[in-house]
């Protein structure tokens, strides 16, 4: 039986996981992250999606690009949160965000089923 072909990461995906091995302290401050033809290789997606992912990151300031060297995690001035609890955070506020989606969706779907129990409103006319 021939393995199903496994589903390229998106940028967006890509960065949650470096996001995460930040975290995780995989990276830490000063550390270069995976050049980005290699690791778009590795990946199997393209080196713009790579790019993409590390722009995304670099947005959030977790990470900062150095011309013609690569793209290493922050080191943070005094005062500012360490790459790492800062991945964290960002991190937990998209699990909370996914937590709170969910919730909605089955809000929406409870109205919804009220909406047809109740069955056709008609509004009142004013005479």
């Amino acid at each position: 039986m021939e393995s199903e072909e496994k589903r390229k990461p998106n940028a967006r995906e890509i960065a949650a996981r470096v996001r995460g091995e930040i975290a995780a302290g995989t990276f830490g401050p000063g550390d270069r992250l995976p050049g980005g033809r290699a690791y778009a290789k590795k990946l199997g997606v393209s080196l713009m999606t790579v790019q993409n992912a590390y722009t995304q990151l670099r947005e959030e300031g977790l990470v900062e690009g150095v011309s013609g060297s690569g793209t290493y995690v922050r080191d943070t001035a005094p005062g500012e949160p360490a790459p790492r609890e800062a991945a964290q955070r960002m991190t937990d506020l998209q699990a909370e965000v996914a937590r709170l989606s969910t919730e909605l969706a089955g809000l929406v779907e409870r109205v919804q089923q009220l909406e047809v129990a109740v069955g056709p409103t008609q509004e009142k006319s004013g005479t």
